[in-house]
């Protein structure tokens, strides 16, 4: 995965239906490469080449942007991304939505020295990396208005552990390969989009608790 140039990174998200203007291109690009070179050695991604990075990974994060802006959610908002990975979607999420505070959250050491390496040289304000197992996250951490998670553990484990962090309007986005069942005891689906993607469509489920949910 060689490192790409800020106009390779704008090119490829064109042809992608993504307009990024000079500072997005050019942090993405930051990031790719930042990617390529730690996955050579760590094998953070799947991923062998920074236009599939993009395509099938990177371009989640802006599909999931568009999305958040549509949810009910303070103009500030604390959110924590649970088995944050390399990153993704948080690191590239931030690129395009950079509303209130953000935590990644991650247990695995070498990810965690990825993650903060990245974010150093991003410079991406109010993102942070938390290394740690979820249920080791300290009490001033909560509460959250909204929790993220793509395949961090099955979706109504995932409910029942977050559930009790949320803020009375808060939500739970789900990221997945399919649309959601038609029923979440105790929760209430706030919002539901699918997109194109490599290999077909992926979906973000927004969920609030059913006594909440307006």
């Amino acid at each position: 995965m060689r490192k790409p140039s800020p106009n390779d990174v704008a090119e490829l998200a064109a042809s992608l239906g993504r307009d990024l203007d000079e500072r997005q291109a050019m942090l993405l690009a930051e990031y790719l490469g930042t990617l390529a070179k730690w996955n050579r050695s760590m094998n953070l991604v799947g991923a062998d080449r920074w236009r599939d990075a993009l395509s099938n990974l990177v371009a989640d994060s802006w599909h999931l942007a568009d999305f958040l802006v549509e949810l009910s959610l303070p103009d500030s908002p604390r959110t924590l991304d649970l088995g944050a990975g390399a990153g993704l979607p948080g690191i590239p999420l931030r690129v395009f939505w950079e509303a209130g505070e953000y935590t990644l959250v991650e247990i695995r050491k070498k990810r965690v020295a990825f993650m903060r390496f990245v974010l150093a040289h991003m410079r991406l304000e109010r993102t942070v990396v938390a290394g740690c197992r979820v249920e080791e996250l300290p009490q001033g951490s909560f509460p959250v208005d909204l929790v993220l998670s793509r395949a961090f553990m099955p979706w109504d484990d995932l409910l029942a552990l977050v559930g009790p962090w949320l803020t009375p309007e808060g939500s739970c986005v789900v990221m997945a390969n399919e649309k959601p069942p038609r029923e979440f005891p105790g929760w209430t689906i706030t919002g539901v989009a699918g997109y194109p993607a490599p290999g077909g469509r992926r979906y973000f489920w927004s969920l609030s608790p059913a006594s909440i949910s307006k």
